[in-house]
């Protein structure tokens, strides 16, 4: 497996790799990397598909790109996906699957033509004092000290931010300003988070810090991510004859580790209740997604809340991982990000509005008309004197395609599930759907003698706990992640977001989609590059005009820098003079 860029080879199809008529594929799980497998499978590795086997323990496909409407309970999105217009095996992917809404045209297609006509941008990110204007007003609010600090971050080696938290490389300066609000929220990272982590989605997205503040930088799908994204590829998938095995859980995978050869010799599963195993050959080849951000996750309804579930069974992907993590130490350490739910939990509530009494006070903060069928939030509203710091976002309606006419479906979410609300005095964690509703209409601005009687009768609130959503923004180092194919592997590989691939970074659906691609054309050899991680990290433009972003316009110039500094800056400015560097940095406002 190889990286390659440009349009040369993202427009080649490979040659039928060597052998591939004679083995055969099994994938654990049917999330976003598990099914983007398949699909490379069947479309560059040309396998048939009836050898392509997908073992997934749930009774539907999807993983945390969920979507559904649960009878009884109402409309549930876990959570939302924000894409990049240069997630670049994303989109190689996604040109190949065709929509299942309009005929001829791919989902990439699809997507484009939705996003050019109807772009993405925030009119209110943030709200204070029960739904007025934050006044963020699209600054950073970053002091000197402050930017320089995540100066400091960009430029530090990896191995020096093993095992370190946030705090390690940012204090008040940073961690009070614009910046983090806007940072912590829309990635949903916590103080005590990674600094490699924070470290690596800066460079990955240094292109995109300009549009941190109205989300001009984001693109969403038309509907839910499961009817937009992951349904289109289950058809293409089942069009090709792929085997799905539902209710089947694997609770562990036996290897013959030898000094420079592993392989995978074994699957041990439970299919409606029975134990069985599955006997590999080196011609069979196992994709395996470890850990998984949504395990655990339970659901609560308008009358109950959710329960905590923080207990790790057999046939999830935390215990499988750990029994695999046994037999071999290059296949990393699952409980740097399974062992501490308390700092890797937060909720989200789907919320359904039932008549015509809410949607009044989501227009006026979002200043849009939601029912238009364009973009209505633009990303999310975060409610910056939270409690629970509350963030909510209506994207365009309807969200599910048998939604009723009339009614609105949005998605809420609370980093700090522990915290007493502001409006109703108990932790999120303890609230049925009514009660987070109750709370959030409370900084939409809703009267309070009126906040019950909508929460009640005027909205549907259903919420969902997930104790392991961010465990992968845990603190780690080398090693803890698996690589996606392990040194000495013969027949298998890892994937998803506790799957180790260079520069990209996890939480995203590129990395998802991005695991499955290398695991594939790794193990099948298949002739043509992987598209590399967008290389804007090392793009002098893209470098130049965040730096100016990040200080909010300000030229450097106007730092307030010791006097040694002002003379350096002074004899580099004057070395640039009648230069090419000189017209980049008045181009990029520098000086």
């Amino acid at each position: 497996m190889y990286y390659s860029s440009g349009n040369y080879e993202a427009f080649a199809r490979p040659v039928k790799p060597e052998g591939v008529d004679r083995k055969s594929a099994y994938i654990i799980g049917s999330g976003l990397a598990a099914l983007a497998a398949a699909c490379f499978l069947v479309r560059d590795g040309q396998m048939s598909g009836k050898r392509v086997h997908i073992l997934e323990k749930d009774p539907i496909p999807g993983g945390a790109c969920d979507g559904y409407q649960y009878d009884n309970v109402g409309y549930v999105m876990r959570g939302g996906r924000e894409m990049d217009n240069h997630f670049e095996c994303m989109w190689d992917l996604f040109r190949s699957i065709p929509s299942i809404e309009t005929e001829g045209v791919s989902v990439l297609d699809e997507y484009y033509w939705l996003n050019k006509r109807d772009p993405n941008y925030s009119l209110m990110r943030a709200t204070v004092k029960r739904g007025e204007d934050a006044h963020t007003d699209g600054k950073f609010g970053l002091s000197d000290k402050g930017a320089m600090q995540i100066m400091k971050l960009f430029f530090t080696p990896d191995e020096d931010l093993y095992n370190k938290p946030i705090t390690d490389v940012f204090d008040d300066e940073v961690l009070n300003s614009n910046f983090w609000l806007y940072w912590r929220t829309m990635f949903a990272f916590e103080n005590w988070h990674s600094a490699l982590e924070m470290k690596l989605y800066i460079k990955r997205f240094i292109h995109h810090v300009g549009g941190l503040p109205d989300f001009k930088a984001l693109r969403f799908t038309k509907y839910n991510q499961y009817e937009s994204m992951i349904l289109p590829m289950i058809k293409y998938l089942e069009s090709h004859g792929v085997q799905f095995h539902y209710k089947t859980k694997v609770v562990n995978v036996a290897f013959d580790i030898q000094k420079e050869k592993k392989t995978a010799k074994r699957i041990d599963v439970i299919h409606d209740g029975s134990e069985a195993s599955i006997d590999l050959t080196e011609d069979d080849l196992l994709f395996i997604t470890n850990g998984g951000c949504v395990e655990n996750s339970t659901l609560g309804d308008q009358n109950h809340p959710t329960a905590f579930n923080k207990e790790i069974k057999a046939g999830g992907g935390w215990d499988m991982w750990r029994r695999i993590a046994a037999q071999d130490s290059s296949f990393g350490h699952p409980d740097k990000f399974c062992g501490n739910a308390e700092e890797s939990n937060w909720m989200s509530a789907t919320v359904t509005t039932l008549d015509n009494r809410i949607p009044p006070y989501i227009q006026k903060i979002c200043k849009r008309d939601p029912f238009c069928g364009k973009v209505v939030t633009g990303g999310i509203v975060t409610v910056k004197d939270s409690n629970w710091l509350l963030s909510w976002t209506f994207n365009r309606q309807p969200q599910f395609r048998n939604q009723p006419k009339g009614q609105l479906v949005g998605w809420v979410y609370g980093l700090f599930s522990d915290k007493p609300g502001n409006y109703v005095k108990k932790p999120m964690r303890e609230c049925t759907g009514k009660e987070i509703c109750m709370e959030w209409l409370y900084h939409l601005g809703v009267p309070e003698n009126e906040i019950e009687e909508l929460a009640e009768h005027s909205a549907n609130t259903v919420p969902c706990m997930m104790p392991y959503i961010t465990a992968f923004f845990m603190p780690r180092a080398a090693g803890d992640r698996p690589a996606v194919v392990p040194e000495g592997s013969v027949n298998f590989a890892f994937l998803g977001q506790f799957a180790e691939t260079e520069r990209d970074t996890i939480f995203t659906t590129e990395y998802s989609i991005r695991t499955g691609m290398e695991a594939v054309y790794t193990l099948l050899d298949v002739d043509r590059g992987v598209p590399e991680v967008w290389g804007s990290v090392f793009d002098v433009r893209d470098l130049l005009n965040s730096a100016v972003q990040l200080r909010d316009g300000k030229k450097i110039t106007d730092m307030e820098l010791g006097l040694i500094e002002k003379l350096a800056l002074k004899a580099m400015l004057k070395k640039a003079d009648g230069t090419d560097i000189e017209k980049l940095l008045k181009e990029y406002h520098l000086v």
